[in-house]
């Protein structure tokens, strides 16, 4: 069974696939980039001849080895056959595989490749590295190594000579898949481990229990997938307006997972060194639990589950009653006796306690457990059940709610909701795990929504994945070293297929693999588009439905002080798409001057710029106005910090001539949460100063809201200021749609400074009224326009 399991992989990757317009190339192009490569002259050449060989009699590095060598057969290459190395085989041309436990240099999943040209060596500590090792022996390949072709068709293969020395930044590497929102098939869930590893990423976060079903066989509570894996079908309607299961209608749509799948998948898994940590929500998203044993819940139901979103979603399980424990304990066990990993994820994530204010048994839990309100109770729930878990000799993960009312003792943090929850728990000597909204979901949109399948909302480029870096500067070395790393985070609720799936998971995958794998000083944007050229070809002859990426075209500027000109960069996701621009005023058009390098400007215009194949205009034009005035280009220095979850383009941004747009994630806002703005531009010189304009957005569904009061003052010398002049906030908090709103203030005649002070107040906390009340509240700022 397990050699049936491995040739899975093989039949999955061995499907033909036309190239459409992308470049190979005989260039070394790996991914995730290897730590350390040196190349060299020359060739080696796997050919019917060609030995493959294991170092040590080691069963387990003999089946890496097969691994290798059936890969190599059923993509077309020769036949080769694994066996134990001998003496004799020293100076013969081989592939040798060679595990070395002692060998310290090397970290646990670090490999050492040796390409010469008479023969290839394979070092690591552990199977683990054995087989990363593999990978990029696959990627040294031929693309068509990844097609589908009859034994033998290429009677030899080339790998190039060339060193690498090679390990990952981080030790959690993962990428996560709600199956419960929609249910996907045991066969798919073996091809998302398959990209999964080819990319080195080594965990799968299995999220297998939510609202909208139960996903796992519970042999002691049969209800959980007989009632909770099924629910009425309104697929053919949007997720947020389907309504709840009526009397008399079936619950048809759904699905779920035998014991017996589970372990063929886990197992599948361990073959390609993943491991597959499940995930148990609770206290909340139960529904599906709850509709087959509604007793479980503080109202004694009835339930149904949920076809789609609904809302309020206060259903839980109620704190206060030992059976729900009991239930918990007994299906956790059964949990634990499938899935070996360290972790077990409980969930933990957006409970809504209404339910539990009002239940007598939660409320006198409260009272006998001496707890200070609902958060504690939280609090007490997951540590009640972390111990339990730690009892069996497990580690416990939760989102990033289970810090409040106070961690459990030994539990891990999954950081989603930004990385506030990960540095929290690193100062308190937890472990995290980073999987930020802004940078790790990829239900988010990463192109534009006009020209893409529906999504659940925000926009999460390629680029922007790529640009993560999971370690918070403000930790300390100590703190960082809890770090364990990141995860990407595929939610389903707008994905209903397995080719849907792909499209939203890779690229971005690869690029999150990329970050936690590599070295931070390796990484370089343009670097990885070039390599990512080959990766495309050898996902299309996949059949991996992968995304194309964004088409939008990224502006931005730098100053020459010199010339007292501004340098307009333009710049997309694409490689091998031309922009074309115009300045002047006129549309944009496949007539319009192609972009080929920075262009000097000196006045204000409006930048139209669009991405064009065969003529055609890829997605909408960019069309910004550039505002040049007396500050842009001059330093900024901030009295305040700005959040590095909305840095724009850095120090700069606020004296760049572009402005930001009614999306706060556009890269052009600054973003405070519960501060105020605080920023001195210095003119360089004493100049006339008659007037300064700052644009604030609005958009309080995100929790960002106009400052209540902007203050402006000026300076000669940057000591003594005057002039100080307050404009009031006028519009709403409670404004719906999102604004941008101007603070302006005109001087007086002939005043002149060198230096203009900045100073927005920030509301502090969200208003009573709003969903976030009492939490910070955020304000954005843009350029600070000075004429």
């Amino acid at each position: 069974m397990r050699r049936i399991l491995l040739f899975a992989l093989f039949f999955i990757i061995a499907s033909s696939f036309q190239a459409e317009n992308l470049p190979d190339s005989n260039l070394i192009s790996i991914v995730p980039k290897p730590a350390m490569m040196k190349t060299g002259a020359g060739k080696f050449i796997i050919n019917p001849s060609t030995l493959v060989l294991v170092k040590g009699n080691d069963e387990e590095v003999m089946r890496i080895a097969k691994f290798f060598a059936d890969r190599i057969r059923y993509s077309g290459g020769p036949l080769l056959q694994a066996r134990e190395f001998a003496k004799e085989d020293k100076n013969l041309p081989a592939i040798i595989f060679d595990r070395q436990l002692n060998r310290l240099s090397l970290p646990d999943e670090g490999y050492e490749l040796k390409i010469a040209p008479k023969q290839v060596s394979i070092v690591a500590k552990t199977g683990a590295g054995l087989f990363h090792a593999v990978q990029t022996l696959f990627q040294l390949l031929p693309s068509e190594i990844s097609g589908n072709n009859l034994p033998s068709t290429y009677k030899e293969l080339a790998l190039p000579v060339v060193k690498i020395t090679d390990y990952p930044r981080y030790s959690y590497r993962g990428m996560h898949l709600d199956v419960c929102r929609h249910f996907f098939p045991k066969e798919f869930i073996k091809r998302y481990i398959d990209l999964i590893a080819m990319y080195k990423m080594n965990t799968f976060h299995w999220h297998l229990t939510d609202d909208q079903g139960w996903r796992i066989e519970i042999k002691k509570y049969p209800k959980l997938t007989e009632i909770g894996a099924w629910r009425v079908d309104h697929e053919d309607m949007p997720w947020n307006e389907r309504p709840l299961q009526q009397p008399g209608e079936k619950a048809t749509y759904g699905g779920f997972y035998t014991q017996d799948e589970i372990r063929e998948i886990v197992q599948y898994a361990a073959d390609r060194y993943i491991t597959v940590i499940p995930e148990i929500e609770m206290p909340a998203h139960c529904v599906a639990a709850l509709a087959a044993y509604p007793k479980l819940s503080c109202s004694g139901g009835p339930f149904t589950v949920p076809p789609g979103s609904y809302w309020p979603n206060v259903d839980i399980f109620c704190a206060g009653n030992d059976s729900v424990f009991a239930f918990l304990e007994d299906v956790l066990s059964e949990v634990m006796d499938l899935f070996p990993s360290k972790y077990i994820h409980i969930g933990g994530d957006e409970a809504d306690k209404s339910e539990w204010l009002k239940c007598p048994k939660c409320q006198n839990r409260i009272k006998t457990e001496r707890l200070k309100d609902e958060k504690e109770l939280q609090s007490y729930f997951i540590k009640r059940i972390e111990k339990y878990i730690v009892s069996k000799n497990r580690k416990m993960i939760g989102w990033d709610e289970i810090l409040e009312g106070g961690i459990a003792p030994e539990a891990t943090v999954m950081s989603w909701r930004g990385v506030e929850g990960g540095i929290a728990a690193a100062r308190q000597g937890h472990d995290a795990i980073m999987t930020p909204g802004s940078h790790c979901y990829f239900d988010h949109y990463q192109a534009d929504p006009a020209f893409e399948p529906k999504a659940i909302g925000g926009f999460t480029t390629l680029k922007k994945v790529y640009s993560f870096e999971p370690t918070p500067a403000e930790l300390t070395p100590a703190e960082a070293k809890h770090i364990l790393g990141a995860q990407g985070n595929l939610w389903t609720e707008f994905i209903s297929t397995p080719s849907h799936v792909e499209y939203m998971a890779v690229p971005r995958m690869i690029a999150l693999a990329e970050v936690t794998w590599s070295p931070k000083k390796l990484r370089n944007w343009k670097d990885f588009q070039k390599r990512m050229q080959k990766q495309y070809i050898r996902l299309q002859r996949m059949k991996v439905n992968f995304s194309k990426g964004s088409f939008r075209v990224d502006v931005s500027t730098t100053f020459n002080p010199k010339t007292q000109t501004v340098n307009l960069i333009l710049g997309s996701e694409q490689l091998n798409v031309p922009i074309h621009y115009t300045l002047d005023g006129n549309d944009v058009t496949p007539k319009s001057p192609v972009y080929t390098e920075a262009v000097n400007v000196k006045s204000n215009g409006v930048i139209r710029a669009g991405l064009f194949e065969d003529g055609k205009l890829r997605e909408k034009a960019v069309e910004m106005p550039l505002i040049y005035h007396h500050a842009i280009g001059k330093p900024v220095k901030y009295l305040s910090e700005f959040s590095y979850r909305y840095p724009a383009s850095g120090d700069e941004a606020m004296t760049d001539g572009l402005r930001g747009t009614v999306n706060h994630r556009d890269g052009f806002w600054h973003g405070y949460q519960g501060n105020n703005v605080d920023l001195i531009i210095d003119l360089g010189k004493v100049m006339p100063v008659n007037s300064v304009q700052t644009n604030f957005l609005q958009n309080q569904k995100s929790w960002i809201f106009l400052p209540e009061v902007v203050e402006y003052s000026l300076s000669s010398d940057g000591k003594k200021y005057h002039s100080f002049n307050e404009v009031l906030n006028k519009i709403s908090q409670k404004e719906e749609q999102a604004i941008i709103q101007p603070f302006n203030f005109q001087f007086m005649e002939n005043t002149k400074a060198r230096y203009i002070r900045v100073k927005a107040k920030n509301p502090g906390k969200c208003p009573a009224w709003h969903e976030g009340a009492g939490e910070p509240s955020w304000i954005f700022i843009d350029e600070v326009v000075v004429f």
